[in-house]
């Protein structure tokens, strides 16, 4: 570091550098320095400021060693940030290079180096490292070409002594025509023009051919559009664009990378040297914590180190916004276009697409309005989501509303509008109801919980869900069973199953009465039937006493002329004896 006199004494007196003399500035220059002030056009040895040498080395300074747990030195040479004065090598300061709270002495990091190529040391390569050589030729044959052209166009030769031109000292101007004195001869045997040539094809070839190379080496070729198909998927074209662009996006992340880097220093050093207290009480935590919130945030660079250029930037969002045609329920269109505006570089975005965030509360017939007029609407966690509920379903169920807006060419996304901003009340009356069945509020819904508080929550969220389905089934079922009695199909259906019952009543009835009569005929019949058998039981048991009389009486003749024979019989038989 270079400061002059009264830069280093306020330095001194402020002490952040010790108040030693160190005389007067040297102007002893290295070789380094020389060959610098040569290459940039100036003379070093004007400067008149003191040089400063700030080096990070590790020392085991004494009085200042490594100990262990005993006490005992240990031989560890600690980090140390010691600053001296060239020309004197006078000792300025010397100051820890670690944190005080580090038991393990780590040394803290104070350089970023932004590195375009890793080199084969501790300095990278540059951009005039890989292509100096092809730049230094190509300028050099572009020259040489330039002046050909020049010559060519404006050759030089030999003219006799006696040739005389009047105006020769002045060019001469196109269709003009100047007097020649000629001694002896024509013009042309007194003139002889030096044989220039026109520039060569082949050194332009040959220039073209080192700047291709140039360009090849460090990954800086055009890409030509023309080359490409106007058809060609949005894929292809970004592999394309990541083939061609392959060098820089390296680049780019390696800068990113330093960049988190130094975003990292800086917060520390902010944490070092702010105020201990906030100017203001928070609303989380306490105002002395202040050091301490540093230890949870991280600052962090917003570029993208997978989009080296703009056109690759938009490429990658054309690809997003395919998809997002495929999917649309999964994507947020109104961000995503937000973001591809950004990579643009549009401004007053919001004013083209309204930010969803930025929507105040208002009454729902504001919502309605607004919907039909492609506004944003949000709903909120303490509105009335019911009567809100109530009021986009008349809304959206309106048949004069609904054909008014059905004849919109923009009638499918309002209708997905108004039933996606249905969706957001309902999603917050179901949680006003499950409140009502704990008895206790909720916490809110992007408040961070604990594992265990958030364990207990659902627990209890769980049997408040049962209880409020139950809650639903049975008002369903009642208001379904109030709908139906008061349907009039209904109503005329419950009264031609009345008529029927009543009809079916009167045939039972009827049925009851002819089997009744029957039952009276059968026992009429059997009455009948009786009589009748009792009758010929009679007739049958008359005649069969008249046969059996008939057949004793027959028997007994018989028999009566047997015994008669056979008394006849036996008294012709005793004579004979």
């Amino acid at each position: 570091m270079r400061k002059t006199a009264n830069e280093l004494r306020k330095l001194q007196v402020a002490g952040f550098y010790r108040d030693v003399d160190l005389g007067e500035p040297s102007h002893e220059l290295e070789e380094v320095e020389k060959k610098i002030a040569e290459k940039m056009g100036f003379d070093a040895t004007t400067d008149n400021r003191f040089k400063i040498l700030e080096m990070h080395v590790d020392l085991d300074l004494e009085g200042y060693e490594d100990t262990d747990k005993e006490g005992d030195p240990t031989g560890i040479a600690r980090p140390y940030v010691i600053t001296i004065e060239r020309s004197t090598n006078t000792i300025l300061a010397i100051r820890r290079n670690w944190n005080q709270d580090d038991d393990t002495k780590r040394k803290r990091q104070h350089f970023v180096h932004y590195g375009y190529v890793p080199g084969f040391g501790f300095y990278c390569f540059g951009l005039i490292h890989l292509i100096g050589a092809f730049a230094k030729s190509g300028t050099m044959i572009l020259r040489q070409l330039v002046d050909a052209g020049t010559l060519s166009n404006l050759p030089g030769g030999f003219k006799t002594r006696g040739l005389r031109i009047k105006g020769d000292d002045t060019p001469i101007s196109p269709a003009e025509f100047r007097d020649v004195d000629v001694p002896s001869g024509s013009i042309r045997d007194n003139i002889l023009p030096l044989p220039y040539k026109e520039p060569s094809q082949v050194l332009n070839m040959l220039m073209n051919q080192i700047i291709e190379e140039g360009r090849r080496f460090a990954s800086a070729a055009d890409l030509k559009v023309s080359d490409m198909s106007a058809q060609a998927p949005v894929g292809t074209t970004l592999a394309i664009l990541e083939r061609t662009l392959k060098v820089m996006s390296a680049v780019q992340s390696r800068i990113h990378y330093a960049m988190k880097q130094e975003f990292k220093l800086l917060k520390n050093i902010i944490k070092d040297y702010t105020p201990a207290d906030y100017s203001y009480d928070p609303s989380t935590g306490t105002r002395d914590a202040k050091r301490e919130d540093y230890d949870l945030v991280e600052v962090i660079p917003v570029s993208d180190p997978n989009a080296a250029t703009m056109s690759q930037k938009v490429v990658q969002y054309q690809a997003v916004m395919q998809l997002a045609q495929a999917n649309p329920d999964i994507y947020d269109l109104p961000e995503l276009n937000r973001q591809m505006l950004e990579v643009l570089g549009v401004k007053n975005i919001n004013k083209l697409i309204p930010n969803k965030e930025d929507v105040k509360p208002t009454d729902p017939v504001s919502e309605n309005m607004n919907l039909i007029n492609g506004k944003p609407v949000k709903a909120f966690i303490y509105q009335d989501h019911e009567a809100h509920i109530t009021t986009h379903m008349t809304f959206k169920d309106d048949p004069k509303l609904a054909q008014l807006v059905g004849q919109s060419p923009k009638a499918p996304v309002i209708g997905a509008a108004i039933e996606a901003h249905i969706a957001e009340h309902l999603a917050f009356e179901y949680r006003r109801q499950i409140e009502e069945q704990l008895g206790v509020p909720l916490p809110a819904p992007d408040e961070k919980l604990p594992e265990d508080i958030e364990v207990d929550v659902s627990r209890l969220a769980a049997r408040a869900a049962k209880q409020l389905m139950a809650k639903n089934m049975a008002e369903m079922q009642n208001q379904q069973t109030q709908q139906k009695l008061e349907d009039p199909l209904i109503q005329m259906q419950q009264q031609e199953l009345q008529i029927r019952q009543m009809e079916a009543q009167a045939k039972a009835q009827k049925m009851q009465a002819d089997t009744a009569l029957e039952q009276a005929k059968l026992e009429l019949e059997k009455l009948k039937m009786d009589s009748q058998e009792r009758i010929a039981g009679a007739k049958i048991g008359a005649e069969a006493v008249n046969q059996q009389k008939e057949l004793d009486a027959k028997e007994f003749i018989e028999g009566t002329k047997l015994g008669a024979q056979a008394v006849a019989a036996k008294t012709r038989q005793k004579p004979q004896q």
